[in-house]
């Protein structure tokens, strides 16, 4: 199953500078897993030491929040599309 994962500048210089990495998984948690092994600074910045999502940090799911989903357990089909983007503040 490929899955399509996309992030923003700042964090694509941790995935290579590939706009798109493709990876297989059933869940936003086994995604997570292989980026971990291919990327593991990109996860670092990604996951808290408990292994949940930053709260800085926002993933979708086809343009769907996975908090309001089944969080890392949401399940993927083959073509999905996961975003990883990390929250901007300014004033």
């Amino acid at each position: 199953m490929r899955i399509k994962v996309r992030t923003q500048e700042p964090l694509r210089k941790l995935l290579d500078n590939e706009q798109v990495v493709e990876v297989s998984g059933t869940t936003v948690f086994e995604v997570i897993k292989t980026l971990q092994v291919r990327y593991p600074r990109f996860v670092e910045r990604l996951l808290e030491s408990d292994g949940s999502v930053r709260r800085f940090v926002n993933v979708y799911v086809n343009e769907e929040d996975i908090r309001f989903l089944q969080n890392q357990q949401t399940a993927l089909r083959d073509g999905d599309e996961v975003r990883i983007i990390s929250a901007i503040a300014g004033g």
